[in-house]
């Protein structure tokens, strides 16, 4: 195959690989009957160090590059296993890693490295906004030694299972404010013990443990702010950038697994006396995937090489975004045809994998809107949502 973007991390496949053959299709099915926490995976991963992978040595991690993090996530999501479940530890760091303060790393990362504390939860998004952050009403008030949080976040995934949730809160009102950008501020919140929170799960179309979240007068230390009051927008804005080619790595790994999937049923199914994948018509849309799934694995690679570097790559990390999510679809679509009625069917894994895909048109941020800021950033076109002039 030439050489190949992640080349060097062969190791790293082969030592989550190893991880995932415990937990097969069963496990998922099992699960997505249930509407259960996929606990013992999680924990695998905890005990073998792979959501330490991007925390400095210094603090018990393994010092990994995003780059290094996206094959991880990646390989999980090609074994046929979920990494959304866990996959927040990583991307919610580099907002703690930049921006928190030396007593913070030394208080949460050695024991986030040990596996005895989870931070799964990102509180951004509220029912009022959605992706438009800066609309966000949740207020945090300092009060003495502490900051008083009311408010209610939305498509919290894992709140139920984490100890810690970085949180984005209003520090100063919206009228009082210098810009429209500032005025937010990051907490990273203990949730242990905590009175006045309130978590409800929301059924959804897969088993995503996501959640909406109540705060009712939560006092918080003033130690739990991160960086300065007032400047959590840009924070919150270079963690979205990880956040962006981390998910896109695990639509590639979603993408392999269809296409591996879908070929080996198109090799193996026989039709009128010859296998289906003889047929053009099974071929072509396979091969077609495969192409697209190519080009937009390279956009990834490059993206959080850049992003390694220390540059912002705030456009190549949203087009590979929507680049890995529309392989990841295009290959779902051409393994369930290729699997016919049989793709219906839970055992083969299929549609549940089909269903999470479908969701990364949607999430972290919508295809359109990453159109829209292609369109402003790249092409200078008029900005088309936002309050107008």
């Amino acid at each position: 195959m030439g050489h190949h973007p992640t080349a060097g991390y062969d190791d790293l496949r082969q030592g989550v690989a190893a991880v995932c053959s415990g937990f097969p299709g069963s496990y998922w099915r099992d699960l997505d009957a249930l509407r259960a926490y996929p606990e013992d995976f999680v924990s695998a991963l905890m005990r073998e160090g792979w959501l330490a992978a991007m925390i400095p040595e210094e603090y018990g991690g393994s010092g990994l590059s995003l780059t290094a993090a996206a094959v991880i996530l990646e390989e999980i999501h090609r074994q046929g296993c979920n990494a959304a479940a866990c996959h927040a530890q990583m991307y919610t760091m580099g907002t703690v890693l930049r921006h928190g303060s030396d007593a913070q790393k030394l208080r949460y990362l050695p024991e986030i490295a040990a596996g005895r504390l989870r931070l799964q939860a990102f509180g951004v998004t509220e029912p009022t906004s959605g992706t438009d952050t800066l609309a966000l009403q949740t207020t945090a008030r300092r009060d003495g030694g502490h900051y008083v949080i009311n408010g209610q976040k939305l498509w919290t995934s894992r709140a139920e299972h984490s100890d810690l949730m970085v949180l984005l809160a209003r520090t100063t009102p919206r009228e009082q404010a210098t810009s429209r950008t500032e005025g937010l501020s990051v907490f990273l919140v203990d949730l242990r013990g905590l009175d006045g929170v309130t978590i409800r799960p929301i059924r959804t179309m897969m088993n995503h443990a996501t959640t909406e979240v109540f705060f009712e007068n939560v006092r918080v230390p003033a130690d739990a702010l991160v960086g300065e009051e007032d400047k959590g927008f840009r924070y919150i804005l270079s963690g979205m950038n990880s956040e962006r080619i981390l998910i896109a790595a695990e639509c590639i790994g979603d993408a392999k697994w269809f296409l591996e999937k879908g070929s080996a049923y198109a090799r193996e199914r026989v039709v009128f006396g010859h296998p289906i994948g003889r047929n053009q018509g099974v071929q072509f849309p396979l091969a077609r995937a495969y192409a697209h799934m190519l080009g937009a694995e390279a956009i990834v690679y490059r993206a959080a090489a850049m992003y390694d570097a220390g540059q912002n790559p705030g456009v190549e990390a949203n087009t590979a975004k929507m680049l890995a999510a529309d392989a990841s679809w295009e290959a779902a679509e051409a393994c369930l045809q290729t699997h016919g009625g049989f793709g219906f069917a839970e055992e083969y894994d299929v549609e549940r994998k089909f269903r999470e895909a479908r969701l990364y048109q949607v999430a972290p941020i919508s295809t359109n809107l990453i159109l829209c800021y292609i369109a402003e950033q790249v092409l200078g076109l008029p900005k088309s949502y936002g309050p107008s002039a």
